[in-house]
């Protein structure tokens, strides 16, 4: 028996979100309307994002790493692509306890698979609101479209779909470059028990990613990371930021000049 999406399922005494797809759809952009996007400024042409998933929290080695790497290197931002925690309202807890303030460096957060274990959604949700959402960074002469996806069930379901695809009509045109933050990865270059997403839905996107010009799209979940190109779309996939795991990382985007240069970064 396999299972496309985590819904309402009880195994190994794991209890799964019983909140769908589109109840959290619409629970995030309940969200939204009270907290409208952050627009990001930054002083020059050039500026990092950093990006990471899968760190299961847990412990927070790797995540305090990479936290402190961020602030160091002055990234405009983290984007946390989902399974950040076990689920568990402990392991939320931790996390949030070790993200410094948004003032000191901004975070977003994405929903995971597994951060919707034990109900999680509920804490996903009181700890950072909204996965379904869009930011800005804004540099002296341009601005660029980051657009975050709920895939934590491994699909976005239709209310989200057409949502996602009024934001690449309306907002696309007016911004430089788009990058697409989610946690199920649409492609497989090996054989993992992970889910596969649903090959209609793979479909409508990947054509709204070409008639868009979607630049990127990132995401986690598979925990071993590589890069493909499908039409314009470069699509990435991280290493998991787990402790303890031989090939815990994160990815690092550069926007240096207009041009997207990036990097996997190992532990």
């Amino acid at each position: 028996m396999s299972f496309t999406a985590c819904e309402t399922v009880d195994f190994d005494g794991m209890f799964i979100s019983d909140k769908s797809v589109n109840k959290r759809f619409e629970q995030s952009m309940n969200w939204n309307v009270r907290t409208p996007f952050r627009e990001l400024l930054v002083t020059g042409e050039h500026y990092t994002l950093l990006s990471m998933g899968d760190s299961h929290v847990g412990t927070t080695s790797n995540l305090d790493s990479l936290l402190n790497y961020a602030i160091l290197t002055n990234a405009a931002a983290v984007v946390m692509v989902g399974d950040l925690t076990t689920g568990q309202a402990e392991d939320y807890s931790l996390f949030r306890d070790h993200l410094p303030e948004q003032e000191i460096l901004s975070t977003f957060q994405v929903v995971g698979n597994h951060d919707l274990y034990f109900n999680g959604w509920d804490q996903f949700f009181s700890t950072f609101g909204s996965s379904s959402y869009i930011f800005t960074v804004k540099t002296p002469l341009n601005s660029d479209l980051y657009i975050c996806l709920d895939s934590g069930s491994g699909t976005l379901g239709n209310k989200q779909l057409d949502w996602f695809k009024n934001i690449l009509q309306e907002l696309r045109p007016e911004y430089r470059h788009c990058v697409v933050f989610t946690h199920n990865n649409l492609f497989r270059n090996r054989h993992t028990f992970s889910t596969n997403p649903l090959v209609e839905e793979l479909h409508v996107l990947l054509e709204l990613f070409t008639i868009h010009q979607v630049d990127m799209v990132i995401t986690g979940h598979d925990h071993q990371h590589y890069d493909d190109v499908f039409g314009n779309t470069t699509h990435i996939v991280m290493d998991a930021l787990k402790d303890g795991v031989s090939n815990s990382g994160f990815f690092q985007l550069n926007i240096n000049e207009g041009n997207l240069e990036y990097q996997f970064m190992i532990f």
